[in-house]
């Protein structure tokens, strides 16, 4: 109730009470002491609203008190003091007022609201839904209480009672924003996006500029997996000053999850120039420079963070391979030579000197910068692990198998230390030596994929225990569904079984995901060639040919499909 209709009433009351003429003297109470008695209690109440408005709740209080003494069955009066009681967080008060309240009149609204806004407040949503539920039977016009109870509703997992309050809802106030804004909600939190979608829709063709409306709308194209709609919801939002931070935030991640590494950089400097998220945001803006190839950009930024915190060796990590990108492996090497001894980074900086020297074609320094810190740590697992992928490289496999399996006692219970190994061991032909070490594996860690799917290629390949490969390849499919060297594997296994559907389907989606390994390739073709289908074969073995130019095998595949293709 506005102020200047408090005091008009006010006056009223009081030109009301002028205007009733004194008892004659010895006469008998008449129906106007009622009436000033009443108008007394409507003055203390008109005041407590007043007390209300600029804030001072115990002066309220005590005139509402004061009211209730002169009418002690106001319903009216009894949630006026529930409310005051609840916004200053006297809530068993406040519960005792407003049931006093429904007790005097069970047909009032407002505490039974008042009750469902406790209880929810409270954790009591139960108790909330009951209260709620009449204030909305009560007058089904009003939306507050509708919407109170969806909330108590959602958080029960009452989904289907949810829908349908919120749909009568909008059934009776068509233009009810927050009622469709709900539904949207509601329909999301039960993961029908699509639903969702369109009552966020409706909410912002009657409210355009309900920016939470689009967060939401946003996160939901995210749900679904559409990124570049999301993208765009909140890119439309980062204008918007209040929203900034969380928007620019998420923005800025989505687009680095794409590697949408341009339009990263655009908002990474917007949030940097707003000094949102401090250094951080500098060293991301620096590692998208690196990602981009802006090599020199990239230095300048992490040589920035450098000159206010020398100790960062993560930073110093970054700038060196920023350096040794760009070809500078003087500069790289100086940075990864700064790396303190004592940092978690240390190893890693470690192994980038030692890849240095050897692109600089000195093999024995970059051995020996392995061999002198196995030296002081020989049970470092990271630095045998590093110096026998040297040795590999630089074919070399069997001084690669000695360095690790001369102190294998020290990893005997290390799964990176088997699998590896055990791919040593096959490159040396051994394969029953290469299979038990992954057997090892899978002991150690059932749910290793890369082991799970070396062991099933390999049983493949060999042509033994196939059902048992599919198993295993399997299995690491189900942990990682969307590696295609797993998928390839997947569909060699199918093609050994002569399932030939499968290993189409398979090696189909392996390629899609990864179109430039010739063996992936060349497995495609060698499944389309069993099932005849020669034009598909041959363009598979080309582009592996491609590919793989030295491949004789492949030149020869060519040629004899192309002549068993001619006979017929």
């Amino acid at each position: 109730m506005h102020i200047r209709l408090i005091i008009l009433l006010f006056f009223l009351f009081l030109s009301g009470c002028a205007g009733v003429a004194p008892a004659p003297e010895g006469s008998q109470p008449d129906a106007s002491v009622t009436v000033d008695t009443h108008a007394r209690a409507l003055y203390l109440f008109s005041r407590s609203r007043i007390a209300v408005h600029e804030g001072d709740y115990p002066a309220a209080l005590r005139l509402l008190r004061e009211a209730i003494s002169l009418e002690p069955d106001s319903a009216r009066m009894h949630g006026e003091v529930a409310e005051i009681k609840l916004k200053i967080g006297q809530l068993p008060e406040a519960l005792e007022y407003i049931n006093k309240a429904i007790a005097l009149d069970p047909g009032y609204r407002p505490p039974y609201v008042l009750g469902g806004v406790l209880m929810s407040s409270t954790g009591k949503d139960r108790e909330a839904v009951a209260y709620l539920r009449t204030a909305v039977t009560l007058d089904p016009a009003k939306e507050d209480a509708y919407l109170h109870l969806v909330m108590s509703l959602t958080r029960l997992f009452e989904y289907e009672e949810a829908v349908a309050t919120l749909k009568a809802l909008v059934k009776i106030s068509p233009d009810s924003v927050l009622g469709y804004y709900y539904l949207g909600r509601t329909y999301s939190q039960m993961k029908l996006y699509r639903d969702a979608l369109g009552y966020f829709a409706k909410v912002l063709e009657l409210r355009p500029e309900f920016d939470q409306a689009v967060i939401d709308k946003a996160a939901t194209h995210e749900a679904l997996g559409e990124y570049p709609e999301a993208i765009e919801a909140y890119r439309s939002l980062v204008g918007q000053e209040e929203q900034r931070p969380a928007v620019l935030q998420r923005l800025i991640q989505l687009l680095l999850q794409q590697r949408r590494f341009a339009e990263a950089l655009e908002y990474l400097s917007i949030a940097a120039q707003a000094g949102l998220g401090g250094q951080e945001t500098v060293r991301k803006i620096g590692l998208v420079h690196l990602e981009l190839e802006q090599y020199d950009e990239a230095i300048a930024v992490f040589g920035t963070l450098l000159e206010k915190d020398p100790t960062a060796d993560n930073i110093r990590i970054y700038r060196g391979i920023a350096f040794e990108e760009k070809g500078d492996l003087a500069a790289a090497l100086a940075e990864f030579t700064k790396v303190s001894h004592d940092s978690p980074q240390f190893y890693e900086a470690v192994s980038h000197r030692a890849l240095i020297l050897k692109e600089q074609g000195n093999i024995d320094a970059a051995i020996a910068v392995f061999m002198d810190e196995i030296r002081t740590n020989p049970h470092n697992l990271e630095l045998h692990l590093n110096l026998s992928a040297l040795y590999e490289s630089i074919d070399r496999p069997q001084a690669a198998l000695d360095i690790l399996v001369e102190d294998d006692q020290h990893f005997k219970n290390e799964p990176r230390f088997h699998f590896r190994v055990g791919v040593l061991f096959d490159k040396l032909g051994k394969r029953t030596e290469s299979i038990n070490q992954m057997k090892r594996v899978l002991q150690l860690d059932p749910k290793d994929a890369q082991a799970l799917n070396y062991l099933g290629y390999t049983y493949a390949e060999m042509g033994i225990h196939l059902e048992e490969a599919l198993s295993l390849i399997k299995q690491a499919v189900a942990i990682r569904p969307r590696d295609a060297f797993i998928l390839d594997s997947l569909g060699w296994a199918y093609f050994k079984l002569k399932r030939y559907d499968e290993a189409t389907e398979a090696l189909e989606e392996a390629v899609s995901l990864v179109d430039d390994d010739p063996t992936v390739i060349e497995h495609l073709g060698d499944v389309y060639a069993a099932r005849h289908f020669v034009k598909r074969a041959l363009k598979q073995y080309q582009r592996a040919l491609e590919l793989a130019p030295e491949r004789k095998e492949l030149a020869e595949k060519i040629h004899k499909l192309k002549g068993e293709h001619s006979e017929k």
